[in-house]
Order: structure tokens, then C-alpha cells, then sequence
């Protein structure tokens, strides 16, 4: 069983408790609902609760799949490895390289919607400029990068004020919206069935948006090696912080159905919440949600980046990527030749934003594009767990069930997501999807051609990983006390 938190990476930083959080903002609730409710509701109707509901049960498929690779191999790489380990090294290094561009791509998407609420806050007519909008984004931006490069104690800190403030908002407007008398459409059951799709064509287009409400708590697997116990925790930390946003999407998509009609849904677009706060509570609902959103964007930006630093640190540390991105900064401990290449990436797609039009058209390309590329890799993971544990499988009806039936399931509900909604997305969001996918086959092609030694992996197979483990279990009272400095272990 291979662990790395000896490469650099400084290990035990992060709690159970923290972890978790981790995987809730990594979905960022709030930004999620405001960015992609109006999408979604332009792509599959009143069924926006049933999309949310039929691509969870494969999620969760895939949130056990890296439960499972996450207790066998520890890498801040995550599916990088594990699929290159288990499929073939040219998928793991794909798999790697969607992550990376879908959250290099997810700065721009992330930032801007920050940068036009801030400018709503102070202003509603600035927040209709792009450049704008884009200005003021770069800024949260530039201060999430700031957050990052200070360490993982720093940046779990800043989280937990952010994300707890965020909670408490959104919960209070779930119980508002409950008690709220007034109703555009009465709520209906069949918003979770399958009758309000157009097709299959509909079904898989719903199915992509909501993948991407979902995306972002398997960073709690590119922070493994900075976890405590991560082998258990990263996976909980996942299964919980996915079945806690799951519940908050659905109840404010039914709420956005019932007390909003469906013309204000789509002509507020990434504006939704701040016109579903005004209905629920005028005057300062409005400015609440708002202020909700802003903290989930800056959240998500900052987990985002964790993760696609994380991940150019293991290609880096790897040598299929240059390796000064495996750098680690000796008073930091964090790979800040990785977050420098993100940050000056991203700065100029900001610049692109700036000059390519409306906020609301970006973020709808943007989210498409970012679907496509989660869709591949997420389903890459699910099958990688299966291969992993094949020997495995069939000791017991659950190890069948949560080990190879639901991971396999997850991944060919992903798989078939992206290939069905390639003749749905337009132009832009196929070129950023499909094009950014191809852009990775250069970097793989001329690390391959240099040697390195991820092209020649070791197999990756659960019995003998399981099997070392119980060989060779920590005996030292520093592997198996508790430091009272992590207290928010469970």
C-alpha cells in the first residue's frame, strides 16, 4: 500500500470536521444555486429536482469509488494516479489533465459571478459590465490565491468562517421558504419523475448541469496526503459533505419552482437567489442571499484551487508535467510553483472574460464545457475502483453492491452523460470541452517520449494493498494517539 505525505506535502493538517467542511464548500452550495439554477431550468423545466435526484444515485457511485481507491493509494493526485494505475497511464493522465482545466477554467466561471454580486452590492448598473465584473473577480480571486499559498492550516481556517456563515444563511431561507404563503405553481410530485424531460437528449443535458452543482468534493481526496487518517477520512468526508448538499440543492430548486414563475426564473439568471430572497423576505432577503453567494464563490475558488494545485503537484513530483510544479515552499508546505502557474493561467482567461461578452452566456459555456470534463474523469475513477478491488468483489453481497455494482453504475451514467450531450452543447462549450481534453495529449506525448516513471506504474490491486497493510500496521504512538491540537477529529 503506497502512501506519499513523506514527498513534501505537510501531513496531519487537516481534521475530520475540516475535511468535511472541505467537501461541502468544494460543492459550493450557494454559488452552485445561483450560477446553475436558471441553466438548469433552461435545459430541463420543473424537472430540475428530478435531475438533482437521478444523477445524486450515480454520484454517490462515484463518491464510494474514491473512497476506495483513497483507502489504497494516498496521492494528492487522486484519480490521476489511481486510473494510471489501474486502467492505463495515458487515461490516468488524462483524468488528471480535465481536472486541472476544468478548475482552471472554473477560475473564470467562479470569479465572475463574485465580481458582478460585489458590484451589485455597491451598485446593481456596474454589475452588468463584464469587464467590470471581471476586474472585481480577479480580486477575490488574487485573495483565495493569497489564502492557498499561506498553507493548508490557513486556508482550513478561512473556510470554516466562510462556509459556517454561508450554512447559516442558506438554512434559514430553506425554513423561510417552507413557511412562505405565497405561491406561483403549487408543488408537484412529478417534478422528480422522468415525465418533464424531452428525450433522452433532455435527460443527459440535465444530467451534465447537475453533475456540475455536485463538483468538487472529491477534493477531499487531493488533500489526502494532508489529512489526518486520510485512508477513512477522506472518504467520509465525502459520502457526508455529498449527502448534506444534495438536501440543500433540492430543497431550494422545489422552492425556486413553487415561489418563482417560470419567466423571472430565466431572466434572472445567475441572479436567481437574490430574486428568491426578495420574494421570501423584501427588502433584505435579497441582499442576504447575495451576501451567501459571494462567500460560497470565494469558498469554492479556494478549494478549486487545492485541487488543481494538488494535482499539478503530484504531475509535477511525477515528472509528466514539469517537475519545478512539484516544489514544495519550505516555510509553507505548499507547492507554490503549482499555484503561480494557476494564478498567471487564470489571470489571463480573465483577460479573455473580460472582452467575450455576458456574464450569464460565459457561465452557461463554462458550466457545459466544465460538465463534459467531469463527466469523463469522474467516470474513469468509478471504473479504475472496480478493476482495483476485482478480486475482491465477490467475498460478500456488499462488497458486490458498494464495490463493483454502484461504482460501475456511477461511471456508466457519467460516461454516457458526456457522450449523449455532445450534439446538446453549443459550439463554445464543445471546442472548451473537447478542445481542452485534446490540449493534453501534447504534455502526456513529450513526458512519455522523456522517460518518466508513471508511464511504467505498479498495479494497483486492493487485496495485495489490504493485505500489506495488515502486515504492517503502525505500532508507534505517534500513529495511533490523538493530538489534542486536532480538535475537530470526530
Amino acid at each position: 500500500m503506497r502512501t506519499t505525505t513523506s514527498r513534501g506535502l505537510q501531513p496531519n493538517v487537516l481534521g475530520t470536521f475540516d475535511t468535511i467542511v472541505m467537501a461541502v464548500a468544494g460543492s459550493a452550495p450557494a454559488y452552485s444555486l445561483a450560477a446553475t439554477t436558471a441553466v438548469l431550468f433552461g435545459a430541463v423545466g420543473l424537472a430540475g429536482p428530478a435531475a438533482l435526484l437521478y444523477c445524486a444515485i450515480p454520484m454517490f457511485g462515484i463518491v464510494l469509488a474514491y473512497a476506495r481507491l483513497g483507502r489504497i493509494d494516498v496521492n494528492a493526485g487522486a484519480g490521476y494516479s489511481w486510473v494510471g494505475r489501474t486502467l492505463h497511464p495515458f487515461l490516468g493522465f488524462l483524468s488528471g489533465w480535465a481536472l486541472v482545466f476544468a478548475a482552471t477554467v472554473f477560475m473564470v466561471a467562479g470569479s465572475l459571478p463574485a465580481g458582478s454580486l460585489t458590484l451589485a452590492l455597491i451598485d446593481p448598473d456596474l454589475a452588468a459590465s463584464t469587464p467590470l465584473a471581471a476586474a472585481v473577480g480577479a480580486c477575490w480571486f488574487l485573495l483565495m490565491l493569497g489564502v492557498v499559498l499561506g498553507g493548508a492550516r490557513l486556508t482550513v481556517r478561512a473556510q470554516l468562517l466562510m462556509s459556517g456563515v454561508e450554512m447559516a444563511i442558506l438554512l434559514a431561507f430553506v425554513l423561510a421558504a417552507v413557511a412562505h404563503r405565497d405561491r406561483a405553481v403549487a408543488f408537484d410530485w412529478s417534478w422528480f419523475g422522468l415525465g418533464h424531460f424531452h428525450g433522452p437528449e433532455g435527460f443527459a443535458a440535465g444530467a451534465l448541469i447537475a453533475a456540475f452543482y455536485y463538483w468538487g468534493w472529491d477534493v477531499t481526496s487531493n488533500l489526502s496526503e494532508e489529512t489526518r487518517n486520510s485512508r477513512r477520512t477522506a472518504g467520509l468526508a465525502a459520502l457526508v459533505g455529498v449527502g448534506f448538499v444534495f438536501l440543500l440543492f433540492v430543497a431550494f430548486t422545489v422552492a425556486v419552482n413553487v415561489l418563482l414563475p417560470a419567466d423571472r426564473i430565466l431572466s434572472a439568471g445567475p441572479n436567481v437567489l437574490a430574486v428568491l430572497g426578495e420574494e421570501i423576505w423584501p427588502g433584505v432577503g435579497g441582499k442576504l442571499l447575495v451576501v451567501a453567494v459571494i462567500l460560497s464563490t470565494v469558498a469554492t475558488l479556494e478549494t478549486t484551487l487545492l485541487q488543481v494545485t494538488r494535482s499539478l503537484f503530484a504531475m509535477g513530483r511525477d515528472r509528466t508535467l514539469p517537475s519545478a510544479l512539484g516544489l514544495v515552499h519550505p516555510r509553507w508546505n505548499t507547492p507554490w510553483v503549482a499555484v503561480a502557474a494557476v494564478g498567471a493561467a487564470a489571470l489571463v482567461l480573465f483577460a479573455g472574460a473580460a472582452a467575450a461578452g455576458s456574464v450569464q452566456r460565459i457561465l452557461r459555456d463554462a458550466v457545459s464545457a466544465i460538465g463534459l470534463q467531469i463527466a469523463f474523469y469522474y467516470g474513469l475513477a468509478g471504473i479504475a475502483a472496480v478493476v482495483a478491488y476485482k478480486s475482491l468483489l465477490l467475498r460478500s453481497a456488499r462488497n458486490l453492491l458498494l464495490g463493483g455494482v454502484w461504482p460501475l453504475l456511477g461511471s456508466a451514467f457519467m460516461l454516457w452523460a458526456f457522450v449523449e450531450s455532445l450534439g446538446e452543447l453549443s459550439t463554445t462549450a464543445l471546442a472548451i470541452g473537447l478542445g481542452g481534453l485534446a490540449a493534453g495529449l501534447v504534455p502526456m506525448a513529450v513526458y512519455w517520449r522523456k522517460g518518466s516513471d508513471y508511464y511504467r506504474p505498479a498495479r494497483l490491486d486492493a487485496r495485495r494493498a489490504l493485505a500489506a497493510a495488515g502486515e504492517a500496521a503502525p505500532t508507534t504512538p505517534g500513529t495511533r494517539l490523538r493530538d489534542k491540537s486536532y480538535a475537530t477529529d470526530f
